[in-house]
Formats: structure tokens, sequence, C-alpha cells
């Protein structure tokens, strides 16, 4: 691809989806709100831009990978300096994790301007991201998803394709990161119970994961439950917290019951509330710690 792709937000996931475009020899102009996350790709032959609609070029692809729907719809406000740049035969790429209704707005604002939205949130760690190695969910307007494909191709292992419906792999997404939750808090509570009975967490989850479980959410968590090592995060608390709450409002309108979503949301409620919103997001298993009575032990990881 010869035409310069725009690129914004570079957090966790952000800056390794961004890196393994350039390393993949995608030209790309990236922005963020804190410009210093910039340096390695610039460092690396991306081009910094000062502001959001500097990224993008007229009628040109653009990526998003940011914080929530609010920041998103901020950005690419109709008759902003964004959308309005990106103009006529434009593509934006949204791969962040958002309302499905979110998703459906956007798609209609971008269309009223003449750009093409595409929605196409993913699975996978910053260190998949960083490998092009994530799990990609799109859906929008197949001649969108097509020009898509490429640069979802680059980040991806696997593309999974849910139609026209721009807010349907954002459903998809959220269905995901539900069973994530409900994984981590039994997780969490195993733990509890082996800890509280003598066997120790370690020797169970180990034993689990290598077994039943042998899969890399249950691995990677279970090992994070086991040692209590919940810092350096790689997806924050507060991120969950916001995804299970879009999970439950999509729900809600959907007039599906989630009891369980409901008791993730208050774990993981409480556990931010008590000063772990930017810890890893498996650290809400630690309210099943403590009604065990299991004192808290944290290892920083740093």
């Amino acid at each position: 691809m010869s035409e310069t792709v725009g690129f914004l937000g570079l957090g966790n996931m952000g800056q390794g989806m961004a890196l393994s475009l350039v390393e993949k020899g995608f030209p790309l102009r990236v922005w963020n709100r804190s410009a210093g996350k910039a340096e390695p790709l610039v460092a690396r032959g991306a081009t910094l831009a000062r502001r959001p609609e500097e990224a993008v070029e007229p009628g040109g692809i653009v990526v998003s990978m940011l914080a929530d729907d609010k920041v998103v719809s901020e950005l690419f406000a109709p008759g902003g300096p964004l959308l309005s740049r990106l103009g006529s035969g434009g593509l934006h790429i949204s791969m962040s994790t958002i309302h499905p209704d979110t998703a459906r707005r956007l798609a209609r604002e971008h269309e009223q301007a003449g750009a093409a939205y595409v929605s196409a949130p993913v699975f996978g760690r910053p260190e998949n991201a960083a490998a092009g190695n994530l799990f990609v969910l799109v859906s929008g307007p197949e001649p969108a998803r097509r020009r898509a494909a490429p640069l979802l191709a680059a980040m991806g292992r696997t593309t999974f394709e849910f139609g026209d419906d721009p807010g349907a792999s954002n459903v998809s997404k959220l269905c995901g990161n539900f069973v994530i939750a409900a994984a981590i808090e039994a997780l969490g509570e195993v733990a509890a119970f082996a800890e509280k009975s003598g066997v120790g967490a370690g020797p169970v989850l180990d034993m689990l994961t290598n077994t039943l479980f042998a899969c890399p959410p249950y691995q990677n968590y279970g090992k994070q439950i086991a040692q209590r090592q919940f810092q350096p995060a790689g997806f924050r608390l507060v991120l969950g917290l916001k995804d299970l709450e879009l999970a439950l409002s999509a729900a809600r309108s959907a007039s599906v019951p989630m009891p369980l979503a409901n008791l993730l949301r208050d774990r993981a409620l409480a556990s931010v509330n008590k000063g772990r919103g930017d810890w890893e997001w498996s650290s809400f298993t630690l309210e099943a710690a403590e009604d065990a009575g299991i004192g808290e032990s944290v290892a920083s990881g740093e």
C-alpha cells in the first residue's frame, strides 16, 4: 500500500498495532494525545501529526484505537475538522471497543460526510499487537471491508467477518470480553478455595490450565492470579469495567438478562473503588480472595 495511513491512539494496544503496520511497510502518520508515545514509531519511519486531522489524507484511510465511546465521538464529530478532512471517499477503521449503537451512529455520520466506517475491534494482548498476531472482528459495508482488508491482515492472524451491520463486530467483541471476565472470576474463586483449603492456588491453577482449560486466556490469567501479578497492566481494570458496562447496556437494549455480567461489573467496580483501576483487570479477583478472608499480597511486577 503506497498511500499514507493515519493512525490515532497509541496506548498499550495502539502502539503495538501501529508498529506492526510500520514494520510491514505501511506509510503511517500517527497521532496521540501524549505525543511522546509516538517517538518509537517516528524512530521507525512514521510521521508525527500534531493534531488528529493532520494524520488524515482527504479521501484516505484512518485507523483509530481510542479509549472509549466519548473520545471516538468527540474526535469524529460531524462537521469537525477530522471527519471533514477525511471527507468523500475516506475510510475510518475503528478498532476501539465501543457500544454497538455508537458504532451505528458513527457509521451514519460518516456516510453523511461521504466517508465509510468499518468496525474492527480485536482480541489479543499488547505483545500480540506488536507481532501482528491479533484476532480481528470486522463489520461494515462490504466495499469498505474489502478496502480495509490489507491493513487488518497486517495487524491480525485471523479476521472474522460479521456482515454489513457496523455494530455487529462490537456486539461480538463484548460477548468475548464477557466470557473472558467470567473465566477470570472462576479462576479467582478457585484460587481462593484452593488457598483457603491449604492446597495452594498455584498447583491447582497450573493443573487446570494445562488440562481442562489449556488455552491462552486461562493460562495467562491463571498465572497472574496465582502469583497476584497485577502490575504493570496489559489491560487496565478501568477499561475492563467500561466493557462490562457496555455489555450490560447493549444486553438491556436487546432485552437480554445477563445476571453473571452484573456480578462481574460489581466485582470490577468494587476493585476500582479500592484504587485498582490502573492495575491489570484480572486484579478484580482480589475481591474473591478478600471475601474468603485471605489477606492482600500483590506483586508489583516492576
